[in-house]
């Protein structure tokens, strides 16, 4: 059964870091595209960073340049490190795989990815 744990997730002030894991069983991850995702109470789940089994990566607008994705597929392992966070970024993150088929840039669609983890919650305080 295919299972996605987040970790990582906590409490951090205004301009801190923190770095989330993801790590994948019941499937490999090499040959599958990749992403978190988050969603603040009250609004729509939106992705933050998607990344392609060959390690192209794409951003949302509003986390270019503080966030960076990666991931270990020796590890089964997803990765966002989170710089220069902003209580703007308080939500609970999400990793995602999708089915491996896919091609070209990585999706930033929640449509497009089957395997979701249970999340785990940031919350950066002013």
């Amino acid at each position: 059964q295919a299972q996605l744990v987040e970790s990582g997730g906590g409490s951090v002030q205004a301009g801190g870091s923190l770095r989330l894991s993801c790590v994948a069983s019941g499937i490999t991850v090499n040959r599958r595209y990749l992403s978190w995702f988050r969603q603040a109470p009250g609004k729509e789940r939106e992705a933050v960073a998607s990344i392609t089994h060959l390690g192209s990566s794409r951003y949302a607008d509003s986390v270019k340049g503080r966030f960076i994705i990666s991931r270990n597929n020796a590890k089964n392992t997803l990765f966002l490190q989170m710089n220069s966070l902003k209580p703007e970024d308080t939500a609970m993150y999400y990793c995602a795989a999708d089915q491996g088929l896919r091609a070209g840039v990585p999706s930033m669609s929640s449509l497009d990815y089957t395997y979701w983890g249970q999340g785990t919650q940031v919350t950066v305080s002013t």
